[in-house]
């Protein structure tokens, strides 16, 4: 959804700014345009929109299964209980840029842009690294972001951190579940993420025909060759008779700069995601909430006669279902065997 609409300054037609009115509200519109479609955002979560201060999400407990009841037997009487919810508020984003009326007097048209671009790049870098940066802590509770260091709430509907390895069930119908693993990457460890996930359960114990296809990872060489080693191929790699690999041209593949890595991390190391992205979708795993689209104004300021173009923006994000994303953090986490 995102998008931006874009107020120009009143009256500055005939002024010094006129001229660069639609160029710039033109420039910022196609910037914010591309940057959306190579989203990790727009890929990794539930977008959904907003009229209200904020939302809540939630799910029902599954229904008892059929029974055999025996010629004319009574319909047993099963019943739904309310699953653990997670309410999210959109916060307040805002910033600002300036064009001198130096700038539009000597017709620098390639600063007024760069003054543009950052601007945008300013906006969806904010929005990117919000995104990441829940997987990046997810194993916390809270997140510490932006130069403020204001604190977000981004535990699961549960009340536990995204990826924990204690998940509880709301009727107590099921022990703790773990989606939150220590394996360093590798064909092997991959399909053992992928077992676990399609056990995961509901809060009564039944299964859920999880279907895990997507593979989220840092844009780092190192985990990139691994990953399409074991993906790309259809033989197993790494083995004298190359047999059939099952994984094959199964995965989707989502590679951000954002995700965290420490300097000097060695091959193998690296923290990388399963998804299942359908569940995703039913069961607002991972939500991002739009409350209002960019809205960017322009005016001149009396003061300093500059031309100041302003963003403000509100939405807020947060993990509800954990069942649908697992992380894999190698030296953390459930060793799976």
């Amino acid at each position: 959804m995102a998008g931006v609409v874009i107020s120009k300054a009143s009256g500055v037609n005939d002024s010094v700014f006129g001229k660069s009115q639609e160029p710039l509200k033109l420039y910022v519109e196609q910037q914010i345009e591309a940057f959306e479609q190579n989203s990790i955002r727009s890929l990794v979560y539930y977008e959904d929109e907003t009229n209200n201060y904020s939302e809540k999400y939630s799910y029902e407990t599954s229904l008892g299964d059929f029974e055999a009841v025996g010629e004319g037997g009574a319909y047993p009487r099963s019943s739904f209980q309310e699953g653990f919810s997670k309410v999210i508020e959109p916060d307040e984003w805002k910033n600002s840029f300036e064009v001198t009326k130096q700038m539009a007097e000597d017709s620098k048209i390639g600063k007024m842009q760069q003054r543009a671009s950052q601007f945008t790049l300013s906006y969806n870098r904010g929005r990117e690294k919000f995104a990441t940066g829940i997987l990046n802590y997810g194993s916390s509770p809270t997140m510490a972001f932006g130069t403020n260091n204001k604190i977000f709430d981004i535990t699961a509907a549960d009340k536990k951190p995204l990826f924990a390895t204690d998940h509880p069930s709301v009727t107590g119908g099921y022990g703790t579940q773990s989606n939150y693993f220590g394996n360093a990457f590798s064909y092997d460890a991959l399909s053992l993420v992928e077992e676990a996930m399609q056990n995961f359960r509901d809060d009564d114990g039944n299964l859920l025909n999880m279907m895990p296809d997507t593979i989220i990872i840092p844009n780092k060489a190192r985990i990139k060759k691994l990953v399409f080693d074991a993906v790309g191929a259809d033989g197993i790699p790494n083995t004298g008779n190359n047999s059939f690999s099952y994984q094959y041209d199964r995965w989707n593949i989502i590679i951000s700069p954002y995700l965290n890595n420490a300097n000097g991390i060695t091959s193998g190391t690296d923290s990388w995601y399963v998804m299942d992205s359908t569940f995703n979708q039913n069961y607002s795993g991972l939500v991002w909430l739009e409350r209002v689209a960019l809205e960017v104004n322009s005016y001149i300021d009396q003061n300093t006669d500059n031309n100041v173009w302003k963003g403000r923006a509100r939405f807020g994000a947060a993990p509800n279902n954990w069942r649908a994303i697992a992380k894999v953090d190698p030296g953390l986490g459930t060793i799976l065997t």
